[in-house]
């Protein structure tokens, strides 16, 4: 793992029983007492995340909303201050080049969070679009530490170590210069696991402080340190996409099912000529949820069929933590998107039954 980057929590993850691993460049910690009770703690409880590698880029200047409108497939322009949207950002072909979340501070200033994989290729094609127009952007991807504390208790655990009222901050919205534990953060309430919860920015001098006091405060709360094995069950029971699953350069938004994100009747911005052309034409492939009838646990990239006939691929399969039963996410053709309609799943050369299920496999928990 010599090439790997670490977080400033590298060595935290290490005293409190994390086993790494690497990931997207960085080593990270995969699980510490275990992905399943790590699962359920948050669902239950609390779990807190290293997510320091997530990738931030400050976008100023008197065009910032009009570049970011036309970045990005949802509409920044009804945003009010301090809100967050999520969104995707397209090719002219209506591929994904990432999936990310839009952090409006002003009319002149947002932070945009991007996924730790694509950092670099995201802020070159950010650079090549802002050509255009007047703005100002900045990688802070390397100045940043970023936990998430998620779950039921994840605001009694925080409230312990601030004066702010965290009743303030709402659902996809954020605070600049929150007072936590004597250190000053910027939060925000999205989450990425169907739990209600909170994102804490802070320089990487302060995260270690940060990690142990909040695990401490919140022992008697039943918060766990929670690694990236959680992390993938939680955000896919939640029906969340992850990139270069759900939806890549390949993959459009509307064919993984996040056309909500995707505001077609609203000013130009990158592949939206594609996409309104693919929504028009018709769907030829779409994301779908099923559960498995036959045995076994169906794997991202394990092939979909029908009656022989290679009609689509795996894009997120687990045996669910929480329903206990078999479940994934397939790109499949069209026609075999309906519901309860049957196909097979080729797992480790052998055919084995599923049926397509509604892909709310889990309901939400946010605070609204």
């Amino acid at each position: 793992m010599a090439d790997l980057k670490r977080t400033a929590l590298y060595d935290s993850h290490l005293k409190w029983g994390g086993k790494i691993i690497g990931f997207a460049g960085w080593e990270l910690p995969v699980q510490y007492e275990g992905l399943v009770p790590e699962h359920h703690a948050v669902r239950n409880n609390a779990g807190l995340f290293d997510v320091s590698h997530m990738g931030e880029v400050s976008v100023k200047g008197k065009e910032a909303t009009a570049f970011v409108q036309y970045l990005v497939t949802n509409d920044v322009k009804v945003m009010a201050d301090n809100q967050v949207i999520y969104a995707q950002m397209c090719y002219e072909n209506g591929g994904v080049v990432d999936d990310l979340l839009v952090y409006k501070f002003d009319n002149d200033e947002y932070f945009l969070v991007i996924n730790a994989s694509n950092v670099d290729k995201d802020y070159a094609w950010m650079v090549e679009v802002a050509a255009k127009f007047d703005v100002a952007l900045v990688n802070l991807s390397p100045d940043y530490s970023e936990l998430a504390l998620q779950g039921p208790k994840a605001q009694e655990i925080l409230q312990k170590l601030t004066d702010t009222n965290l009743d303030e901050v709402g659902f996809f919205f954020l605070k600049r210069d929150v007072n936590i534990d004597g250190i000053n953060c910027l939060i925000s309430r999205t989450g990425y696991t169907g739990e209600d919860g909170f994102e804490i920015y802070i320089s990487h001098e302060d995260a270690p402080k940060m990690w142990d006091s909040i695990l401490n405060i919140g022992k008697d709360l039943g918060v766990k340190p929670v690694g990236l094995g959680a992390r993938d069950t939680l955000r896919f029971e939640a029906t969340l996409p992850l990139y270069g699953q759900e939806i890549d350069k390949d993959i459009s938004p509307l064919e993984a099912g996040l056309g909500y994100f995707v505001k077609l009747d609203t000013d130009d911005f990158i592949g939206k000529d594609a996409l309104v052309k693919q929504k028009a034409e018709g769907l030829k492939r779409k994301v779908v949820g099923f559960e498995m009838i036959g045995k076994g646990i169906p794997r991202h990239e394990y092939l979909v069929f029908k009656d022989g006939k290679e009609i689509g691929v795996v894009t997120t399969g687990y045996k669910s933590p929480t329903l206990d039963r078999t479940i994934g996410l397939a790109l499949v053709d069209a026609e075999y998107s309906k519901m309860d309609e049957e196909f097979e799943i080729q797992i480790r050369n052998k055919m084995s039954l599923a049926k397509v299920v509604s892909k709310r496999f889990y309901q939400k928990q946010y605070k609204k």
